[in-house]
């Protein structure tokens, strides 16, 4: 087996130092273009590769980022994992994904486990952590922010959409397109997001002088939101319209609606969603919806996390991005009329 090439070694191929090579390396170093095109042909001729591991052992850095999903059958989810992936390479860092769920109890062990990765900052995406853990990645001096979700505890920074607007735009859009009886199907309690959107609907609902008129639970789940739709839909008097969660559950709703109940959409009910997803422009579900500004999100996201790893001392940033209606053809566009 061939000894390891150093970058004592190439330093002395493209006549250099070896801080040089270092420099070229390191992502962010500052090294003129001469030397690095000088360094990385030697490196090429050598067969060099830069061992990261060592690197963040002398640096106390590992130039890696933690993200924590809970679950990815929701559309929204790979577009935003994808982002983050690419913005967070585009600083020099790599990306660890790990699998959580809602449940803290289970989160907690798994942001534990990627604790010993020597991570240098975490983002979550639609999970939420116990107080101590959030103590322990304080104290341990690694930052958080948490993406598409929000947590009362002033340690921690996070970044979603305005989801009360959202609701309340909702509640508007339906409100003035003559609908009497609004409900909705919503997704996890314990999720802040599906509490935000819920209080903006029933803001509006209240400014119209409108109540909800039924309200079932999909809990994030495909399957879940069926039936949450086919008991709504099944009563003596149903709906003429229903806020969904999130697009996912809301094509769910669609299908049981049209395909297993036989009911029109928009003409016998209006079906409005949230996030936005490509899908959602689909001619099979054309999907009224409110769109979540995923890119500025991400940029925030990442924005937030970097300040954070450079200045370890910058107070926590609570971040909600408005976000517009997307009308289609899933709601009825005027008082009457689809």
């Amino acid at each position: 087996m061939a000894d390891r090439i150093t970058s004592l070694q190439v330093a002395e191929r493209a006549g250099v130092s070896q801080s040089a090579v270092s420099r070229v390396f390191t992502p962010g170093a500052s090294v003129s273009e001469k030397t690095a095109k000088k360094v990385r042909a030697a490196a090429q001729e050598l067969g060099y590769r830069p061992n990261v591991l060592a690197r963040s052992l002398i640096t106390g850095k590992s130039r890696i980022i933690g993200l924590v999903v809970a679950y990815l059958e929701n559309q929204f989810y790979p577009e935003a994992i994808e982002k983050l992936s690419h913005a967070l390479q585009a600083q020099g860092y790599h990306v660890l994904v790990f699998m959580a769920s809602n449940d803290t109890e289970t989160t907690d062990k798994v942001i534990d486990e990627l604790l010993d990765y020597q991570v240098d900052g975490i983002i979550t995406a639609s999970v939420s952590m116990s107080s101590n853990l959030t103590a322990r990645c304080d104290a341990a001096g690694i930052p958080i922010v948490m993406f598409n979700r929000q947590q009362d505890d002033d340690r921690l920074s996070c970044v979603r959409s305005d989801n009360v607007a959202g609701g309340l735009k909702v509640a508007e859009h339906l409100l003035q397109t003559g609908h009497k009886r609004i409900a909705h199907i919503a997704g996890w309690d314990g999720a802040s997001t599906t509490r935000d959107r819920e209080t903006g609907l029933l803001m509006g609902l209240a400014k119209g002088a409108q109540t909800l008129f039924a309200r079932g639970e999909g809990m994030f789940k495909y399957e879940t939101a069926c039936e949450a739709a086919r008991q709504m839909f099944t009563a003596t008097e149903i709906p003429d319209a229903v806020f969904v969660t999130n697009d996912h559950m809301a094509f769910a709703v669609m299908d049981v609606l049209r395909f297993e109940l036989g009911l029109r959409v928009p003409e016998d009910v209006s079906v409005v969603g949230y996030d936005d997803v490509q899908l959602a422009a689909w001619p099979a579900y054309n999907l009224t919806t409110v769109r979540q500004p995923v890119n500025r999100m991400v940029d925030e996201t990442v924005n937030i996390l970097m300040t954070c790893i450079r200045e370890p001392n910058t107070a926590p940033r609570r971040v909600a991005i408005d976000g517009p209606l997307i009308l289609r053809g899933s709601t009825r566009n005027q008082k009457g009329k689809s």
